[in-house]
């Protein structure tokens, strides 16, 4: 649960930038972002309308994912999202799309304002040390086109490339390993790697540098997904790493959020938006 602690400032009545005596200037987040997979069967069913209750939630940012976008009009969507303020820094883009049509994906990408794709899975076949090994001069190669397309690339995790050690070496491990950091970057999603037994400050320190973005979700003690702030991850804790961390960009996220979807992504929000860390 978020301690009440962290969340100071946001019932004391404060005004911004006051002090008390000996209290030190807390940190707050600054633009919110929403994975759009979060609400993949809204988007799908009426993109713009979805666009604009997320916008009328306080989102700013978006990360497209899910939802049929891929297949979508990509100029009316950004037209959308400048109608509305939204950016879209980054887009997730599977790994058979990048190997197959790689221009047509760079393409996609800087139509909706992307400034960096994200590789978001790895089907089962690619989660065997040989297939892993043989995956990973593509993922390379990926980063180096999308660079010299003016384009950055991360890859975002689950838990299996944690857990998943053949050999004895994870495959995360592997994929640090044999990527080439200043090209391939790294999108954390803290509840995947907390739920696989990492540690997240320990995991963000030995990645400090080369993380993009966060997914933040929640985990209720069961293990199982819930809205931030409804469950036990301290991400005060976490955000407190920041400035270590080099991390640009925060997406709410909830794999299994309830119908009718708006108000999880309404309480992550909110609680996001009132955290002092």
């Amino acid at each position: 649960m978020i301690d009440r602690r962290s969340l100071m400032g946001a019932g004391l009545g404060l005004g911004a930038g006051a002090l008390l005596p000996g209290m030190a200037q807390a940190a707050r987040l600054g633009a919110i972002g929403l994975q759009l997979y979060t609400i993949r069967e809204l988007f799908a069913a009426d993109p713009v309308k979805t666009l604009e209750a997320v916008a009328k939630i306080g989102y700013r940012e978006i990360e497209y994912g899910g939802g049929g976008y891929d297949a979508m009009d990509h100029a009316m969507l950004r037209r959308t999202q400048d109608r509305l303020g939204l950016k879209a820094p980054s887009v997730h883009v599977p790994y058979d799309a990048l190997l197959g049509n790689f221009g047509k994906c760079v393409t996609m990408a800087k139509t909706l304002g992307a400034d960096t794709v994200i590789l978001p899975y790895m089907t089962d076949e690619h989660r065997t040390e040989a297939g892993w090994n043989a995956a990973l001069p593509n993922i390379n190669r990926f980063a180096e086109q999308l660079k010299k397309a003016g384009l950055g690339f991360a890859y975002h995790n689950h838990d299996f490339e944690f857990t998943n050690k053949p050999g004895g070496v994870s495959l995360y491990d592997r994929l640090l390993k044999g990527t080439d950091p200043k090209l391939v970057k790294l999108e954390i999603d803290l509840y995947w790697a907390i739920h696989a037994g990492e540690d997240a400050a320990a995991l963000i320190r030995r990645l400090a540098g080369r993380i993009y973005a966060y997914h933040v979700k929640d985990a209720r003690a069961d293990g199982s997904m819930t809205a931030v702030g409804a469950g036990k991850i301290d991400f005060a804790a976490i955000f407190k790493l920041n400035g270590l961390s080099g991390v640009k960009h925060f997406y709410v996220e909830n794999d299994q959020a309830p119908a009718p979807y708006l108000p999880d992504i309404t309480t992550s929000f909110r609680t996001l938006q009132a955290l002092r860390f």
